[in-house]
């Protein structure tokens, strides 16, 4: 784990950065998410914790949002919910391809890569959180984006306490 993140610092992926939690345990990783440009995400800086599981890579790591964050794929507790996320094999419910969900080759960057495109682009066909989904659905430029920019706001805030 440690090569992962002499890696990172020595390939920085633009829009996060990521660094072990307490340098004693090499499975929690704190990461910082900056909103991608021209989204209704831009400027914000939410933190989130990677959790990687003792017989990682065979099995994915699960992420959780410690920012509040109002978005269809992030369960209203935090927990991120994508593909890249989701256990290797097959979809039980016929919904993924296994080559969507985790592959051992995947790393840190790979995951920021594809939540910084959840975040540009959400998934409202397998939402975490079905509030959030409906608003982006049915109401994105109204009540959706007012909840966002409140946690943009509220992110901007709190990002560095």
């Amino acid at each position: 784990m440690s090569e992962a993140s002499s890696k990172l610092n020595k390939n920085p992926v633009e829009g996060f950065s990521a660094g072990l939690i307490d340098d004693n345990d090499l499975y929690r990783w704190e990461v910082l998410i900056i909103g991608p440009p021209d989204t209704l995400y831009e400027g914000g800086v939410f933190k989130a914790h990677l959790t990687f599981p003792k017989d990682y890579p065979l099995r994915p790591p699960k992420m959780k949002f410690i920012t509040e964050i109002w978005h269809p794929n992030v369960d209203k507790n935090g927990d991120v919910c994508i593909s890249i996320l989701h256990e290797p094999g097959e979809d039980k419910y016929g919904y993924e391809k296994p080559e969507e969900r985790w592959l051992p080759i995947h790393t840190v960057e790979t995951i920021m890569i594809s939540v910084i495109s959840m975040l540009a682009d959400p998934n409202g066909d397998s939402p975490a959180n079905v509030d959030a989904a409906k608003e982006w659905r049915e109401d994105r430029n109204g009540e959706f984006k007012r909840k966002v920019a409140r946690c943009v706001r509220k992110s901007q805030e709190t990002a560095f306490e």
